[in-house]
């Protein structure tokens, strides 16, 4: 049914491209300024978004073999991704049960035990405290209390996804609106981390609205890439998960051959988002590729980064290595010196407090419903956010509302 869907979607563009239509929303949009910079506002943010929705933490392939981890901070909570020996994925919060020290540093390894660097209590690769150092001095404790804070974990389509809540209920799948099925067409499991990188920015939603906007991309990036690029955008939902990507004349070379033999390449083209903060830009140069985007919010409401992920379909030899090196810093200069540049300035700006509102217009329609959806999130309550993403179809592909 997936492949059936990126067809579909193939079709409505082409059919865009060939009539010189555009999907569009009923009426531009007004956002608060105070939204970008509001620590009220942030707070909430940071609270019921980032702290209850599942959060893509890690890639598959960074961590493919058992007793590999990942530990990393997320939103301030420090994470711990495990592999185990039954090739299942685990998480935890990095803390120590004993006196609450970090016990793996950031990075990835493998390893058989998660020993703390403190009083060297020990854990396995599934939580559990299997070693107290000099148990007898310490005291009796019962173990089996005492493991990793186990934190709610799932992997679908080469990705893991983690919610910083232990006591979260909400279902991934029912979050995930069916977008994995989509995003399992990659194929991301067996794929190559080429590289990672760190970029510094603006408030999240200022940087995560540039990623599934199209109407800047001849202007700002006109000494780069943009003069190539088109600036109207067809978006796809599913959930709070969209995909954006341009009416496409070149479609019209594919309606000749059997739908089977259609590419995936170009039918997995453009801008794949995952709500909150997740970017999947594609990309052709130096063997096939993606750069995945993370965006973290900072510690204020004006400060985010985003680790930059630049994978590839498979190892690459000497040359397509060179290629992607190319492809990768000119993405890094991209967003740090014109998208990120501009945010910063941007923000700036909106502080200033001279502007009550920002806009978004009829053809900007993933900012449209990013940001409907941050409202409806935060409005709703633990119990209720089951039935929230429940509420939203499952696939909404070809809706423009």
């Amino acid at each position: 049914m997936s492949r059936a869907e990126l067809i579909e979607m193939a079709k409505h563009s082409l059919a865009h491209a060939r009539a010189g239509t555009i999907d569009q929303e009923p009426d531009v949009m007004q956002i608060p300024a105070s939204n970008y910079f509001d620590q009220q506002r942030w707070q909430l943010e940071m609270d019921r978004i980032f702290k209850r929705v599942p959060l893509m933490l890690a890639m598959s392939c960074e961590i493919p073999e058992p007793g590999d981890y990942k530990a990393m901070e997320a939103v301030g909570v420090p994470v711990l991704i495990s592999r185990g020996q039954d090739h299942q994925i685990h998480a935890f919060v990095n803390m120590c049960s004993h006196r609450g020290a970090v016990i793996m540093d950031e990075g990835t390894g493998n390893t058989h035990r998660f020993t703390c660097p403190y009083h060297a209590w020990s854990y396995d690769q599934k939580g559990a405290l299997i070693g107290v150092f000099a148990p007898g001095d310490f005291g009796a404790i019962d173990r089996s209390c005492y493991g990793l804070k186990a934190l709610p974990v799932a992997e679908r389509a080469g990705m893991i996804w983690v919610t910083l809540d232990p006591h979260s209920q909400l279902d991934i799948d029912v979050f995930l609106s069916g977008y994995d099925s989509l995003l399992n067409q990659f194929g991301f499991a067996d794929w190559h981390m080429f590289e990672q990188r760190i970029v510094a920015g603006p408030n999240w939603k200022i940087a995560y609205d540039g990623y599934m906007d199209l109407y800047h991309l001849p202007i700002l990036h006109k000494e780069t890439f943009g003069p190539q690029m088109p600036c109207q955008a067809l978006y796809y939902a599913w959930g709070p998960h969209q995909r954006v990507s341009s009416p496409d004349p070149r479609l019209a070379l594919l309606v000749e051959q059997p739908e089977d033999e259609w590419s995936d390449d170009v039918l997995l083209g453009g801008v794949w988002t995952i709500f909150p903060h997740i970017s999947i830009a594609t990309f052709e140069g130096g063997g096939r590729s993606v750069m995945i985007s993370q965006l973290f919010p900072g510690t204020t409401p004006q400060e985010s980064f985003t680790v930059q992920n630049y994978l590839m379909a498979r190892a690459p030899d000497e040359n397509q290595a060179r290629q992607a090196r190319e492809q990768f810093d000119l993405l890094k200069y991209v967003v740090e010196e014109e998208d990120y540049a501009t945010g910063l300035k941007q923000q700036r700006a909106l502080m200033t407090g001279i502007r009550d509102h920002v806009l978004f217009g009829r053809n900007e329609g993933g900012g449209h419903r990013f940001h409907r959806w941050l409202d409806r999130i935060i409005e709703t309550e633990d119990a209720d956010l089951n039935e929230l993403f429940a509420s939203a179809a499952p696939n909404q592909a070809l809706s423009a509302g």
